[in-house]
């Protein structure tokens, strides 16, 4: 187990049960990181923080170095384990899972539960005992299936209440598009019977509906019913001739997800081909997020957790293009949706594999179609830099754009930082830091002038300007940046100083602030820049600071020799964690470290803290 780990994490570890259940992994702020399941929570967890667990992937030492709190929930099985993964991880969407990145845009079919049903489209889920089915990425696909099913069973399209004594009868049951139960003209039974038969077809299954219809047909025209045949005869049409214009991919008329996978860099692209009764119906396409350090096999099986979860319908069979590296459980839990078994299988070769290769083929062009749309975005600018360059009157829109802040402590350790945002977006290959030089004492002034003079310097040898600096600060910043930007001789670079506490806006030559509301794009922006300089410049000053104290507390205790202070870095690696650490754990980490020493190192690393402040 990691030495290095707080006690109150260490004391976790250890009681965790060996029961499945479902962890959370929290960091310092209590942001929940990280959702997992395990068969047994106390492997599973304590598996994490073993030497050499992250097996060079970086994600996953970022995840273990960020973990702060671990919270775990048991269940009865690693079915309700992998439910409640699933469940948790789309409403907390955590930074360090693989997550489902756009399946809320997607509609849904619902069939309502009310005495007369209806269907339609929709995006939101009401658990009101509707049922549905979906999502769609095809909404123009699923539109024209709604079309035809209202085309071919006479559903009401109406959102009245009904039974209502209210409501008459409308156009739609004149052209035999609604059967009338407004009117009574259709019992609550009858109703249901046409709905269970236009949801059946939704799902692909139409031999059984043709069969029935025909059953009808021939019923209607013995008992001399020619108007009720006529309308068999015609819906049969519609569905022969839908039937017609689909593939049939198998000989056997099975039901059957194909799912395709494609992936580049941090993003992937899982591609479903849905076959129902040996016919290929379409195809759904969702991107997944975070999967940079994640094998196939880990994509695969949080995408089919998540896409599942909330699906009405499951097909008994599944084919994956990798095959599960571990038992998850995950085919007892479809397979109780379901209602009969459903197997997950890889195949390797044949009508199979190609099926598969078709739909890695689709998930492929998908990822590349988005890869190229956010290309094509790029040369956008975004609505909140035009309002910038409409509320500061600048010449040009202000697509670069830099902004400086100073952070010290009392005047020590003080440092300045620059971050870059170009068209709205952090360009973090540009963020620089200054460490600043021949000041004694606090002097934020003196100190932005030394940094705008340092950064404008540096042009000579090459690089772009911003079309605006911004100033953390209100008219004494932003004078000392005027004052070095007119020395170099650049007197018309765009300048303006943004200060905290009214939010008001500094300018060049106007002595009233510029004062925009809250809402504004163009003030949203600048506080984002002057948020994101302060973070970094305080960061930085944090690091130099924890060093200096480190460095200063270990200097200062007789009998701590270089030697010593490396061992002591190496086994603590910060402040914070040597002050956290027990007395008695420092010694033992530390060979030829005495306990009486351990105690004088923490007595002096107290002193220190109770002298220094955080200058937040």
């Amino acid at each position: 187990m990691n030495p290095s780990l707080s006690q109150d994490l260490l004391l976790k570890l250890e009681a965790l049960p060996s029961s499945p259940g479902v962890y959370f992994m929290k960091d310092r702020e209590g942001l929940i990181i990280y959702i997992g399941k395990a068969k047994s929570l106390r492997s599973r967890v304590r598996s994490y923080f073993q030497e050499g667990a992250h097996d060079g992937r970086r994600q996953f030492k970022a995840l273990v170095r960020r973990i702060a709190e671990i919270e775990c929930l048991v269940t009865q099985t690693e079915q309700e384990a992998l439910i409640l993964e699933a469940t948790q991880i789309k409403a907390h969407k955590p930074r360090y899972n693989i997550l489902l990145k756009d399946d809320k845009k997607y509609p849904y079919i619902r069939l309502t539960h009310e005495p007369f049903p209806r269907i339609f489209a929709t995006r939101d889920l009401i658990q009101d005992g509707s049922r549905y089915l979906g999502p769609y990425s095809n909404v123009r696909a699923m539109h024209t299936t709604l079309e035809l099913m209202h085309k071919i069973f006479p559903l009401r399209s109406c959102d009245y209440k009904l039974p209502s004594t209210r409501v008459k009868l409308c156009l739609e049951y004149h052209i035999h598009r609604c059967g009338g139960p407004c009117e009574q003209l259709v019992s609550a039974e009858a109703y249901r019977e046409v709905v269970a038969r236009a949801f059946r077809f939704l799902r692909g299954n139409q031999t059984e509906i043709i069969r029935e219809l025909q059953e009808r047909m021939t019923s209607a025209a013995e008992h001399l019913r020619f108007e009720e045949a006529g309308r068999c005869r015609d819906q049969l049409r519609a569905l022969e001739s839908m039937r017609a214009r689909q593939k049939a991919v198998l000989d056997e008329p099975v039901d059957r997800d194909v799912i395709g996978l494609a992936r580049h860099d941090d993003e992937a692209c899982c591609c479903v081909l849905e076959i129902r009764e040996g016919r290929l119906m379409g195809q759904k396409h969702h991107f997944l997020g975070g999967v940079i350090d994640s094998t196939d096999a880990e994509i695969i099986a949080a995408f089919l957790g998540q896409f599942y979860l909330d699906t009405d319908f499951i097909p008994a069979q599944i084919h994956l293009p990798v095959p599960l590296t571990e038992d998850l459980g995950l085919d007892t839990w479809l397979s109780d949706r379901a209602g009969v078994r459903v197997e997950l299988a890889a195949p390797q070769r044949g009508p199979k594999a190609q099926m598969l290769d078709m739909a890695e083929s689709n998930a492929a062009q998908q990822l590349r179609e988005r890869q190229l749309k956010r290309e094509l975005q790029k040369g956008r600018i975004p609505q909140g830099v035009f309002a910038l360059q409409r509320d500061l009157r600048l010449e040009l829109p202000p697509r670069r754009i830099e902004c400086v802040d100073i952070s010290n402590f009392h005047g020590a350790d003080a440092v300045g930082s620059l971050v870059c945002f170009v068209d709205g977006k952090p360009r973090r290959s540009q963020y620089r830091h200054f460490k600043i030089r021949d000041l004694t004492g606090p002097d934020d002034f003196a100190s932005i002038h030394q940094v705008v003079l340092r950064r404008f310097r540096a042009l000579e040898e090459g690089g772009e300007a911003p079309d605006l600096l911004l100033v953390d600060g209100g008219k004494g910043q932003l004078s000392s940046a005027v004052q070095a930007l007119t020395e170099l001789g650049r007197p018309a670079q765009p300048v303006a100083g943004l200060a905290k506490r009214l939010e008001e806006i500094f300018l060049p030559g106007q002595s009233e602030a510029l004062v925009l509301p809250r809402t504004s794009a163009s003030l949203r922006l600048l506080q984002q820049l002057r948020d994101e300089a302060h973070r970094f410049a305080l960061t930085h000053h944090r690091s130099l600071r924890e060093k200096r104290s480190f460095s200063s507390a270990l200097d200062e205790l007789p009998g701590i020799g270089p030697k010593r202070r490396l061992a002591l870095l190496s086994a603590f690696g910060s402040v914070q964690r040597l002050r956290e650490a027990p007395a008695e754990e420092i010694a033992q980490q530390v060979k030829g470290l005495s306990l009486k020493q351990a105690h004088q190192l923490k007595e002096q690393l107290a002193s220190d803290a109770e002298k220094t402040h955080d200058d937040e």
